[in-house]
């Protein structure tokens, strides 16, 4: 177990047990929806990813797609 997330368990375990529980049910989808997302990916054949990238291209073409920024804008916060 790494340094940092042996700190993290320790600062989890100082909370109330609701907390803890909630703390690791999130942990543990975060965990599961990653493993899906893997396993997707790797499931994804060469042929699927260019039907992908042509689908993406057309978009762009197309003007049916917005910059990334407009999407996710970056907040700016005063300091």
């Amino acid at each position: 177990m790494t340094e940092l997330l042996q700190r993290a368990l320790a600062e989890i375990e100082k909370l109330p047990d609701d907390t803890q529980d909630a703390v690791a049910t999130r942990i543990l989808a975060d965990l599961a929806d990653e493993h899906a997302w893997e396993a997707q990916f790797e499931a994804t054949s060469a042929d699927q990813w260019n039907r992908l990238a042509e689908m993406a291209r057309r978009e762009i073409a197309a003007g049916d797609t917005i910059p990334l920024e407009d999407a996710f804008p970056v907040k700016v916060t005063e300091g």
